[in-house]
């Protein structure tokens, strides 16, 4: 069985204190949905716990909001790869509600994405991905 990836991929024009909510809430949501990702919980040497951390390492690559559109609907389409997105609706609104409520007025193509998190099949997501940069 061919092992898995994950990757995280930001827009680096995305303000630093966006970004970086954008790539938490992708993780987060990624995490929901595959549990299995996350390991059993550690012990350090002076016996203190500390709660499982994801299996996996994550590069965070950096792609502008254009290849972001193109890379999660190359994503989602391919078998066995999940995709997670956070876009301009997700990030304005003050509510989990208004968040609902903006995206079903809200069309595909007026989404602008800060950030996704692709998990899958490493073949498939180093296709989607190997070209892109380290974000710095």
């Amino acid at each position: 069985m061919e092992a898995n990836k994950v990757v995280v991929i930001i827009d680096p024009d995305a303000p630093v204190g966006v970004a970086l909510n954008a790539a938490a809430l992708v993780g987060v949501g990624l995490g929901a949905e595959l549990p299995d990702m996350v390991g059993e919980d550690s012990r350090d040497g002076s016996g203190h716990a500390h709660p499982g951390i994801c299996v996996h390492p994550i590069p965070v690559l950096k792609a502008d909001a254009a290849r972001l559109v193109e890379l999660r609907e190359a994503a989602a389409a391919r078998e066995g790869v999940v995709v997670h997105d956070i876009n301009q609706v997700a990030q304005r609104a003050r509510t989990y509600a208004e968040y609902l409520a903006t995206m079903s007025g809200t069309k595909a193509e007026d989404l602008v994405y800060t950030a996704l998190a692709i998990h899958g099949p490493r073949r498939a997501v180093d296709s989607l991905t190997g070209a892109l940069a380290l974000y710095r």
